[in-house]
């Protein structure tokens, strides 16, 4: 049974007294009409009007049931403007990493809102976004790309548990800093892991690392995957292990953040938008500025690449002893 046809058709006929004008109002022959109205006597269980007399009319339980029937179809009619609302204002699902910013994702919100566009986050693994934007179910993305091709670079570095009054400051932070120290005896304690995030989990970074770990002597068995970002984070605070993040993440945790040297382990991105018909659609350049800064990434394409050897060399000669 069409509920709401059939209610419909009970309020009509109530409102008109009488099955002819009602099916006129409606646009649908008496017949189909005065059959809706029997169904749903047969539904409630009682008589909704009364046959007997020359002009119908509402019997007691009709008329008890004739404002909840009436606020059902009145909430039918607001649903159906709803939507039709947000089909006019053209509601798109943004995927996003899950490490992003609170306050900078509400301003991409109320953004999409002045540009008549309703936008709904979603947070998804790097593999994730992409088969969204593939299968239509996102209309935009941030997707994972390698940081030398990227619109947007975010620098990564190592979490660690907090230091009393901050700690000094430092530039950066070479992987040959973190070998296993020579000359420390048997019973030293054994070097905390280094935990990626699921979003490093993606095989052209964990490529990359796996590369520069060899290179700077780190065991393999040293870096592994993190669970879930709060065991992640429960692990590195208690100095039980150290953290690829980025700053904004360990900030907002309360972690000590030192930035890795080696920037081909930045984390590289590229706002996307869904194929449209016609082919490849752009994402608009204001949602894509503000889901970058979501991320803490900064612009990178278009400018200079930094040059390979622009490092400080005596803090490289430091860290390889």
């Amino acid at each position: 049974m069409d509920l709401l046809a059939h209610l419909e058709a009970y309020v009509a006929t109530a409102e008109e007294a009488g099955f002819s004008r009602a099916a006129d109002r409606l646009g649908i022959a008496q017949p189909l009409l005065s059959r809706r109205v029997k169904t749903l006597e047969e539904y409630f269980g009682g008589p909704l009007f009364d046959r007997s007399r020359r002009q119908i009319e509402t019997t007691e339980l009709g008329v008890l049931l004739l404002p909840y029937a009436r606020d059902v179809l009145d909430r039918a009619q607001r649903l159906r403007q709803v939507a039709r609302s947000a089909r006019r204002s053209r509601v798109r699902a943004v995927g996003v990493p899950a490490d992003c910013a609170p306050a900078a994702l509400a301003r991409a919100l109320r953004a999409g809102t002045e540009h008549g566009l309703t936008l709904g986050i979603r947070e998804l693994p790097p593999l994730g976004r992409e088969s969204g934007l593939a299968d239509g179910s996102l209309g935009y993305a941030l997707v994972r790309t390698v940081p030398e091709q990227a619109a947007f670079r975010v620098p990564l570095g190592l979490a660690s548990a907090p230091v009393p009054d901050g700690g000094a400051a430092r530039r950066t932070l070479h992987l040959e800093e973190l070998r296993p120290r020579r000359g420390r005896g048997a019973g030293r304690t054994a070097a905390p892991p280094l935990l990626l995030l699921t979003e490093d989990q993606v095989p052209c970074f964990e490529d990359r690392l796996a590369r520069a770990a060899a290179r700077a002597g780190l065991p393999e068995e040293r870096i592994r995957p993190a669970g879930p970002a709060a065991t992640a984070l429960a692990e590195t605070l208690a100095g039980h292990a150290l953290l690829l993040c980025a700053e904004p993440f360990a900030r907002q945790h309360g972690a000590h953040w030192t930035p890795l040297a080696d920037q081909a382990l930045h984390r590289g991105y590229d706002v996307r938008a869904a194929p449209g018909r016609d082919g490849a659609a752009a994402a608009p350049d204001w949602l894509a500025a503000l889901l970058a800064s979501a991320v803490g990434a900064v612009t990178h394409r278009g400018g200079p690449e930094p040059a390979a050897g622009h490092e400080d060399a005596p803090a490289r000669l430091a860290a390889r002893g």
